[in-house]
């Protein structure tokens, strides 16, 4: 492996890191969050209605697809899509 390489799996790893630990963040800011929400609910109207539900429905469907794309290895045109394409096209440029 030439160093290059090396230097360019470095980077990727970092990336990948940085990428988990925000997600990591963005999921215990939801739950604190929640929990907040759901007893501001229950302090003003003891659960008769849970609105604080709705929020945490949105907001967890997104991190469901957050999760999704950072540990689904085939994610449709995620990374490992983008270096192969990358590498195809370089290989075609440099055959012709």
């Amino acid at each position: 492996m030439t160093p290059e390489e090396k230097r360019d799996k470095y980077e990727r790893v970092k990336e990948r890191v940085a990428d988990l630990k925000k997600f990591y963040g963005e999921v215990m800011s939801y739950f604190l969050f929640m929990a907040v929400l759901a007893g501001i609910n229950y302090y003003f109207n003891n659960w008769r209605y849970m609105w604080f539900l709705w929020p945490a429905l949105g907001w967890g469907i997104g991190l469901i697809f957050k999760a999704y794309k950072l540990f689904h290895k085939t994610a449709l045109f995620g990374r490992d899509w983008e270096e192969r394409k990358i590498k195809e096209y370089i290989d075609k440029e440099d055959n012709t």
